[in-house]
């Protein structure tokens, strides 16, 4: 077998990617730093001294994947079209996702890689005068697409975040004006501190994104309704996911995107045309909240993933 990053000598190389056609690519990678609960209501609070512990660490990870041609020998230099860093509070520390973009002939694996890593070890040092035992763990790449290895995701979280739940969207849907009843439409755009680009109901909230599962709206069907997706006023309707038994703080990746569980229910409006012709309505029981962790998108047929917090 030919060992590509080594030459005639024996020696390591870089690796010749001149006649490797050019593809979108982008890579996502995982850190994590653990930390006493003192030490992370600090970090949240804002009581840290040395100043905002993520905005600093989100910088630095940006930094890194730019300079990761600089820091690895055998790294080529990439034209990077986009990176982006989201942070998780969770019980026992801080987790965190790096996504790098590009469109080249290598690349970007280890920039993503590069950026959690040192947003995790920046996140150390905003934090280090008031614990030094923190652990910096858990960084691995979670997916790559693009390049001719094709498609790759990995099919176990990190170790700390336990898969719970899965299933696939059925059906995205929105309402451009309040007061009228959601239609389905090719894809989500989900955007942080917003909700659904477009949507009325999108604002700072703690409910930008309702799901409802397939299998509760079936129980209505059978009372002899004939209904739609968007009939409930969910945006995401879901199969195969139990989702009223997540508890809130669950994370959820649908699509390209992570969420949240805010709340589970709502109080039922009495005036609802359903629960008039039936008796009774599931959104309030069987629907859940969600607010946007990480931009993107989610459509029909993607897959949806729920985490323990």
């Amino acid at each position: 077998m030919e060992l590509t990053h080594i030459n005639d000598q024996g020696r390591a190389r870089m690796v010749d990617v001149t006649e490797k056609p050019k593809t979108d690519r982008r890579a996502r990678a995982h850190g994590k730093v653990h930390m006493a609960p003192e030490t992370l209501e600090l970090v949240r609070t804002g009581g840290i001294k040395k100043g905002d512990v993520l905005a600093v660490a989100q910088v630095a990870g940006i930094m890194a994947a730019k300079r990761t041609w600089e820091l690895i020998p055998m790294c080529h230099p990439i034209q990077l079209t986009g990176i982006d860093i989201s942070f998780t509070y969770e019980e026992d520390g801080i987790s965190l996702v790096a996504e790098t973009r590009c469109t080249g002939e290598t690349g970007v694996e280890m920039e993503a890689l590069t950026a959690a890593s040192v947003a995790s070890l920046t996140i150390y040092d905003m934090c280090k005068a008031v614990q030094r035992d923190m652990e910096i763990d858990e960084v691995c790449l979670l997916e790559k697409e693009g390049g001719k290895s094709g498609h790759f995701v990995r099919e176990e979280m990190p170790q700390g975040r336990e898969l719970i739940a899965e299933g696939h969207v059925l059906a995205t849907c929105i309402s451009e004006e309040k007061g009228t009843r959601k239609h389905p439409v090719d894809a989500l755009e989900l955007v942080v501190g917003k909700g659904i680009a477009g949507d009325a109901h999108a604002g700072n909230w703690h409910r930008q994104v309702s799901f409802l599962g397939n299998e509760a709206v079936d129980r209505m069907r059978e009372r002899g309704l004939d209904l739609k997706a968007g009939d409930f006023a969910e945006n995401v309707l879901t199969e195969g996911i139990d989702l009223p038994q997540l508890p809130v703080g669950t994370l959820i990746e649908a699509g390209s995107a992570t969420l949240v569980v805010t709340q589970i229910g709502k109080t039922c409006h009495n005036d609802c045309e359903i629960r008039r012709l039936t008796g009774m309505c599931v959104m309030p029981t069987d629907g859940i909240f969600c607010i946007v962790l990480k931009d993107g998108t989610i459509a029909a047929g993607d897959r949806i993933r729920a985490y323990r917090a």
